[in-house]
């Protein structure tokens, strides 16, 4: 018995016969690639495959690059079927064999392009994307200018508010308080010098004018009249305690002066006036600096003086039955600002409030 390899069989000829598109047929002669319209649902690939001496035993294999990661099983089907084909560039490839376990590759392979449908391209996308964004800013400053309404009848309801504080606080109170000590006073001249109360009496006289003096003070803080000009408003805080200290006062402004939110620049003129009231009554200091600070991102304000300074205890916790530094704080944070409080003994106090311009100023 004879026994050896058997001889290589000639290879099959194989290749694409026809392409339909949703049964239609495409010429496969035309310009390479193929452009195949958007969204098609069936495209078949009609296989052939040419062997003169082992016609039975041919087998093709397939494979769509982009689509298949790897060749398809051997088969004898004599078409190949892709459905809803995404916009993009393909190549449809096939191999024979006739039996000898060998495949070969044909060289006639089919290239197409599916075509994009008019939402699927890049420029559609750009187009979206863009309006999506012009609508959330639309929106952003739609909300911003409703926002900033409710901010201004915030403001006036309560400047309407603290100006009829203080209307009813000089009509009333101090009234009543510069009354009586009229009337006290009248009293105390009528009474012989060596009256026993007497001096009780100017002392509770000397008592009744303090407490009128820091009632108008208070009366001039509820009612900001210098208006949008807050160095000016700063100014006039001096002006109240001119007869009260000799300290040099400066008022510096950096920046292009832009306008500040209404109810943000009565709060900040309240930080500003609380520091610079004490800086005039309890520092002793020698001279007293404001800084304003129009920034592109940031509103600022410095004070400081060069005076006795604050205990850490009070600087950090405050005063027992006194609001001041509390209440800078608070006002603060109820805007978003950072406020920086530092101080040391015989090196004066320094009073630094950062406001984000965002918050701070004004829409144009």
């Amino acid at each position: 018995m004879i026994t050896g390899r058997l001889p290589p069989r000639f290879p099959a000829i194989a290749g694409v016969r026809a392409i339909s598109v949703d049964g239609v047929p495409f010429d496969l002669f035309g310009p390479a690639p193929l452009r195949i319209p958007a969204n098609p649902e069936r495209i078949a690939f009609e296989l052939t495959a040419v062997s003169l001496s082992f016609p039975r035993e041919v087998r093709l294999r397939y494979r769509l690059d982009g689509i298949d990661r790897d060749w398809s099983g051997a088969t004898t089907a004599p078409e190949a079927i892709y459905t809803h084909l995404a916009p993009g560039p393909y190549r449809f490839r096939v191999m024979s064999s006739t039996g000898d376990g060998r495949w070969r590759e044909s060289r006639a392979s089919v290239a197409f392009v599916v075509e994009p449908a008019v939402w699927q391209t890049a420029w559609f996308r750009l187009v979206v994307v863009a309006t999506a964004c012009a609508v959330a800013f639309a929106a952003y400053r739609l909300r911003t200018r409703q926002l900033t309404r409710q901010l201004n009848v915030r403001f006036e309801e309560r400047l309407a508010e603290r100006t009829r504080i203080a209307q009813e606080l000089h009509d009333t109170f101090l009234q009543g308080v510069l009354s009586a000590s009229m009337q006290l006073h009248s009293a105390v001249d009528d009474l012989p010098a060596e009256t026993p109360n007497r001096q009780e009496l100017e002392r509770v006289l000397r008592l009744m004018n303090r407490v009128s003096d820091e009632g108008r003070v208070a009366v001039r803080g509820l009612r900001n009249e210098s208006g949008d000009d807050l160095a000016q408003a700063f100014c006039l805080v001096q002006q109240e305690y001119a007869s009260h200290t000799g300290a040099d006062f400066e008022v510096t402004v950096e920046g292009h002066v832009r306008t500040i939110h209404p109810l943000i620049r009565d709060e900040v003129y309240r930080i500003g006036r609380e520091a610079l009231v004490n800086a005039f009554r309890h520092a002793r200091a020698k001279r007293i600096e404001v800084e304003l600070e129009y920034s592109p991102r940031h509103l600022r304000m410095l004070i400081r003086d060069d005076g006795c300074g604050v205990d850490p205890n009070i600087l950090h916790a405050g005063r027992d039955g006194h609001w001041g530094l509390p209440g800078m704080r608070e006002r603060a944070r109820s805007i978003g600002g950072q406020l920086t409080l530092s101080s040391r003994a015989a090196s004066g106090t320094e009073v630094e409030l950062v406001l984000p311009a965002s918050v701070a100023f004004a829409p144009p």
